[in-house]
Formats: structure tokens, sequence, C-alpha cells
């Protein structure tokens, strides 16, 4: 219940640890799970000290139990065991100490630990943190690689030993953990946190030999699972266990069977890649030179055409058909030309036979009037009239004789 208390009426110390204590009394007893982290049985002691910590939050809490009870399990616990506890939360007034006092001690087996994770696994599957459209690939040559691994650990010299003789020039940024026990989870969470927030880090690889499914436990906690999940730089899971593969394998971007497939994977191999690079150098030089001998080949086909080779040669067989065209034109016009003229000549000799002209040039006359009308009848004319004769080489005057008209 809450209390009034100010500056002026402040609660001593040991009324607040009292009170305290009687509000933590009034808890009942918890199953609770943990992992022991300190285990302490003195000898002849009839109180076993121990510390249960959560290794995803990094909190711990002292835990006592009398002997029968720890003994009841000492040949299946030990330190780095997970257990659950019946226990009930229990007040040190004078140190100020909250403790747990266990009734119960039972360890979670390995089918148990294994049907714990197939929950979790299917839980976060079912939020979505292990589809493969969340799968970042990786680049082709990293040039500054994060590695989270135990110290001085095989894992970690088989990824910089194989990562160097595949590429020599690669660079590393190393983080080391704890890679089991209570404190694997938060360090290995940090380390990964920290090399993502690098910006030069590629691609982050985290490393570990192999082990028993207890060993791997902190691969498969949910508190790292999603600190993978929200990293936005490519993560590579090698923990090097196939039989019962970690939930950080179905997180990661990608998966290798081992810390050394690891550097295979995330780092090329120089000799392959000059060897590509020189397969693919040969393949363009044959494509190149293909398509020059294509070429030629159809340049040679089109030079060797007539038309190209000797270009002028259809202008001479056209000019001597055109050449023989106007000798044709020019005969035809001039028979054409030739029997014109005939005709005009015929037509012309017989317009100049026919013509008064003509006539007049025999000998003949054309006797005309003053108004210059042709005498054609005698009686078209009177006594003394006064005529006009054209002849062919002019014309003169004429007057009719009287005695014309007998």
């Amino acid at each position: 219940m809450a209390l009034n208390t100010s500056a002026e009426t402040p609660l001593p110390v040991g009324e607040v640890s009292r009170l305290i204590g009687g509000w933590i009394d009034r808890l009942g007893a918890v199953w609770v799970e943990g992992q022991i982290t300190q285990l302490s049985r003195r000898p002849g002691a009839g109180v076993v000290f121990l510390t249960l910590r959560d290794p995803s939050y990094d909190i711990s809490v002292s835990v006592t139990c009398y002997r029968q009870v720890f003994d009841a399990v000492t040949d299946v616990v030990s330190e780095g065991a997970r257990v659950v506890v019946l226990a009930k939360p229990e007040w040190y007034a004078p140190r100020g100490q909250l403790s747990l006092r266990a009734a119960e001690i039972r360890p979670v087996g390995v089918g148990e630990l294994l049907a714990r994770l197939e929950q979790l696994k299917k839980a976060l599957a079912a939020e979505g943190l292990f589809a493969v459209e969340r799968k970042k690939p990786l680049p082709f040559l990293p040039q500054l690689i994060g590695l989270v691994c135990g110290r001085a650990s095989a894992a970690e010299r088989d990824v910089l030993e194989n990562a160097r003789h595949r590429w020599p020039a690669v660079r590393f940024e190393v983080r080391n953990v704890a890679v089991q026990g209570v404190h694997a989870v938060p360090q290995v969470v940090q380390a990964v946190k920290d090399l993502d927030a690098i910006d030069d880090v590629d691609v982050i690889i985290v490393a570990r030999g192999g082990g028993s499914v207890e060993d791997l436990l902190p691969f498969s906690d949910e508190q790292l699972v999603r600190a993978v999940a929200a990293c936005r730089t490519p993560v590579v899971s090698a923990i090097g266990h196939e039989p019962d593969n970690p939930l950080l394998d179905h997180v990661a971007d990608v998966r290798a069977s081992t810390p050394t497939d690891a550097a295979k994977k995330v780092v090329p191999d120089v000799g392959e890649e000059y060897e590509r690079v020189r397969l693919l150098r040969d393949r363009a030089r044959r494509c190149v030179a293909a398509f020059i001998e294509r070429e030629e080949r159809g340049l040679a086909h089109a030079l060797a055409r007539p038309s190209i080779e000797d270009p002028h040669r259809m202008i001479d067989e056209r000019a001597d058909h055109v050449a023989s065209l106007i000798d044709r034109g020019r005969r035809t016009l001039g028979h054409l030309l030739d029997r014109a003229d005939s005709e005009l000549t015929h037509t012309h000799a017989r317009v100049v036979g026919l013509s008064p002209a003509a006539t007049l040039k025999r000998g003949y006359a054309v006797l005309q009037k003053a108004d210059g009308h042709v005498v054609r009848d005698p009686g078209e004319v009177t006594a003394d009239e006064a005529l006009r004769a054209r002849v062919a080489e002019g014309e003169f005057s004429v007057r009719v004789d009287a005695r014309s008209d007998a």
C-alpha cells in the first residue's frame, strides 16, 4: 500500500527494508527457469548457494536450497546447466538482498529444450523473420569482413586462413566473444550490433566450431535472432553443427556448414577469378575474331559481285545498248524525214502544178475589173471597159474592143 512520506517525515532504511520484506513475503512460490552460473557447496553446510541467470537479458538472482534438495539432482546439474526451480522469493532485510528459496530443482532435458526451440522457431517463422525474400545477397568482393567468434578459437583460425588464402588482400574486423555459457548471448548480440554499425563492414560472419545442443543454445536465443534480423549488413551463420541447426542458421542471410565453408562463400578465390577472367577474355577474343571473320567474308562476297568488281561494266553494257538505240532512232528518224521530204516534194510539185502562177507561166492571163473581180464570162464586160490583165511576169491594162460584142 502507498506510504505517506516527505522530506520532513522520511522512513528509516530499516523500516523500508522491513516493508519490502513484508510485501515479498506475500508472494507465493513460482517456477523459474534459468542457467546456473555459480554453484557453492561447502562441505558440511546444510545449505547450497547458486546463482540463476537469464542469458537473454543478462539478469541474475541468488538461489538457496537445502542440501537434500540439491542432492536429488547433483548427478545431472552443474554450472552452465539449465534448470527449472520451484522457489519462493525471500528478502534478507539486513543486507537488502532478494533471493529465492528453492524447494525443488529440475534439470531441463535436451528433448524439452528442443521442443521449446521448435515452438520458438515456429513463432519467429510466423513473424516472417525466416522468409526468403528478407535474405540479402552477399557482396562479390567484400572490402571489410566482420567476424564474431571465440578468442583464439579454431573457427577464427579457419575463417582467417582460408579467406586470406583465397584472397590475400581481404581485411577483417574481429570481435572475440564468449560463444557458450551465460555471457555468450549478450556478447554476441553486442558484437553483431557493433559490426553492423560500421559502414565499411560489408558482411558479418558469426562462427563457432560446432558443439553439443546445450553448447549451441546461445545461437538459438530469441534476442540474438531478432538482432540478426534487424541487421542492415548481410550475416553469415557458420556454427558448424549439421544435425541440429540453431535458429541463427534460419534468420541469417546465408548459412555455411562450417567456418571454412563460410570463408569460401564470402571471399572469392583469386585463382578461380583469374581463370574466369582468362576464360572470359578468350571467349571475348573468339567472339571478336569470329565477328571480324564473318564481316570479312561478307565484305569479300560483296566485293566479288560484278557490280562492285567492275562498276563500269554495267555502264559499258548499257552504253552499247544506248548507242544501238540512238543509231536505230537516227535511222528511223532519217527514214521518216526522207519519206516526209519525198511526200513534201510531190505535194509541192502538185501544188505548183495546180497553182495559178504555173498556169500563168504557161501563157495564160487573168483579167480583172477595176474592183479586182475576175472576169469569167464575156458578158461581164462592156465595150471600151478598162480591164487589168495579170500574167506570169506582171500585169498590164487592156480595153474591151467594141467589136468583141459580136
